[in-house]
């Protein structure tokens, strides 16, 4: 039979705590405790179990991931690298849903929350409530924000440069050779959506591309939203050639209703999202997006809270902004305008 731990703190007259302390190579323990430890351990055979190991320290790194996005695409890869995260580090992941939360809920359950956890994942757009911040913040709790549009210096955070990236997509439209590019915007509640317009803004300023107001819609992230920006965008004078969508969710959407419409992707109006989540694949034609690695970046985000969590000293507080690589994933949304767009108009 395998010599347990309680039999060796027995033998060396120690409480199990002090035999975890001391094969775990935990400092605090003093030398003469420590070799009086190790003979009885070399006695009596004792071999650790690791995965009792591991386990144990992940007692101390219980991690929430709370969400209220509505996208089901992109909280699946959200999902996917968090649960894989905890998997590979033996974390303890809670996962919550504070859909329809005002602030007042919002902060009562945030004050609860940061009762049980050792750290939290905000996703957007949560990982910009003020409220749930200040909350965590004040009760020490660690926290990691996914996608913010912005680095907050009060807690960490796992980005891409949404900037950047919604402009260079734009700017493959206009080497397309398209002019009349509409924009369906993300939520106004996250600050992502704000920095994809100035993106897609800056990209028609630099191509000499006047701005024409009626071509930008107001979107939510949520197919439905892309439904109805679309289908204004159709119903113009003289629609766009080409439509930008700031996540994929409404983009799919775009390519539903020009099919409707009796019009041909790319053909009669190319089309392009955001995120590269699983909607990106499952229309026809497949979108060109921008990839934002959603899994990989939820994954990061376990990393830095069992960092923060298991090394930080208790007089310092240390935020990371890792701001993650982006990368244009061309395929078949996007072509010339027919007639350079003239027969559009």
């Amino acid at each position: 039979m395998a010599v347990t731990i309680d039999e060796v703190a027995a033998h060396a007259k120690v409480s199990p705590m002090t035999v975890s302390r001391v094969v775990n190579g935990h400092s605090k323990v003093r030398e003469s405790t420590r070799e009086r430890v190790m003979e009885a351990v070399r006695a009596m055979g004792y071999v650790p179990n690791r995965a009792a190991s591991s386990l144990a320290a992940a007692q101390d790194a219980r991690v929430a991931l709370i969400y209220t996005n509505p996208s089901a695409a992109y909280l699946r890869e959200l999902l996917l690298g968090a649960l894989h995260g905890a998997a590979r580090t033996a974390a303890q992941l809670v996962i919550d849903d504070w859909e329809g939360f005002d602030a007042a809920a919002e902060r009562k359950a945030a004050r609860a929350l940061a009762r049980s956890v050792g750290g939290v994942i905000l996703p957007p757009p949560l990982c910009e409530s003020r409220v749930v911040i200040e909350e965590l913040t004040r009760a020490g709790v660690p926290v990691v924000a996914i996608a913010s549009g912005h680095f907050n210096h009060d807690i960490s955070s796992v980005r891409i440069d949404d900037y950047l990236a919604s402009k260079e997509i734009v700017e493959h439209l206009v080497k397309a050779g398209h002019t009349r590019i509409a924009c369906i915007k993300g939520h106004p509640n996250q600050m992502a959506s704000t920095r994809r317009f100035e993106g897609y803004q800056a990209a028609l300023k630099e191509a000499g591309i006047a701005p024409d107001a009626n071509l930008v819609q107001q979107g939510y992230f949520t197919y439905r939203s892309g439904l109805d920006a679309v289908e204004k965008l159709l119903a113009l004078r003289k629609p766009p050639t080409a439509i930008f969508a700031s996540n994929d969710d409404m983009a799919a959407a775009a390519i539903s209703v020009a099919h409707r419409r009796g019009l041909e992707v790319p053909r009669d109006l190319s089309i392009v999202g955001f995120d590269d989540t699983s909607a990106a694949t499952t229309v026809w034609p497949e979108l060109t997006t921008v990839r934002q690695p959603i899994s990989s970046m939820a994954d990061s985000a376990i990393d830095i809270l069992l960092r923060t969590i298991r090394h930080r000293p208790s007089d310092t507080r240390v935020v990371v902004d890792h701001v993650v690589a982006h990368q244009l994933v061309l395929r078949d949304s996007v072509a010339p305008p027919v007639d350079g767009g003239k027969s559009r108009g």
